[in-house]
């Protein structure tokens, strides 16, 4: 009796999860493939970088080259890190931050976009008081400043958009507290990136104008990231002492 009551159960999840299994299955292949690719070949992702900066100093291709595989670069879990210091060597530290800036949103929209699809469904405001419901209440309810925290303080770039759109964290605020978070470390990589004047796979002669200026703006995220959290930690001091679930303050804003 156990096991006919829990078959039909098991093909029902399967039912109803298919498209999230497929789509699951084909990002495994996916990565799976990369990675095969880069260990059959020896590769690194900065040796992978380095075939690719022939394509990207190609004047507008290499702009076009540069955002396409920021944009698909969360799917094989490529870091975002090697790819930005690309930019700045190539592009330099104007042109470098504008297109990384554009590109990295981009990425970061496929990203959220990819969490809020596996998300779909679960951690629904219930009502409890679990540490992942309390977690997730808190960085629905102060979405916008936690994002940019985590922009500031350089937590891993595409955990965050996976994280907040499998919360179901609204977009406008995420994509906003990321596109202004984002700009000082990108700055920072950007201008670490700029500042080496050659790129052979010897030790890289740096800029030390460049690599200063790229220090300063790193110490400058990370006195930001101190500001807002101690913003964010009073917010949710109040949102602790007056917590609400989601369908109620989803009742507000209505009638707001």
């Amino acid at each position: 009796m156990e096991n006919l009551t829990y078959m039909p159960s098991f093909k029902s999840w399967i039912q109803i999860h298919a498209q999230k299994l497929i789509a699951l299955l084909f990002w495994v292949l996916l990565i799976v493939g990369y990675q095969w690719y880069a260990n059959a070949n020896h590769l690194s992702p900065l040796q992978v970088v380095q075939q690719l900066l022939d394509f990207m100093t190609n004047g507008f291709w290499g702009v076009i080259i540069y955002t396409i595989l920021y944009a698909i670069r969360p799917l094989i879990l490529f870091p975002s890190t090697v790819l930005t210091l690309a930019g700045g060597f190539v592009f330099g530290p104007v042109l470098g931050v504008l297109y990384t800036i554009i590109a990295s949103n981009i990425s970061s929209t496929i990203a959220y976009y990819i969490g809020h699809f596996f998300g779909e469904g679960m951690l629904k405001d219930d009502g409890s008081d679990g540490l992942i419901q309390r977690y997730a209440r808190r960085m629905r309810a102060n979405s916008f400043e936690t994002v940019m925290i985590m922009r500031f303080i350089f937590l891993p770039y595409d955990a965050v958009s996976y994280l907040a759109g499998f919360l179901r964290i609204k977009y406008w605020s995420f994509i906003l507290a990321t596109a202004l978070g984002s700009i000082p470390g990108t700055m920072a990589f950007i201008g670490f990136g700029a500042s080496i004047e050659t790129f052979d796979g010897a030790l890289p002669k740096l800029n030390p104008v460049t690599l200063g200026f790229s220090f300063a703006i790193f110490i400058v995220s990370i006195v930001l990231s101190r500001t807002f959290k101690k913003r964010e930690t009073q917010t949710s001091e109040v949102f602790a002492e007056h917590p609400r679930s989601e369908a109620e303050r989803a009742e507000t804003s209505e009638v707001l």
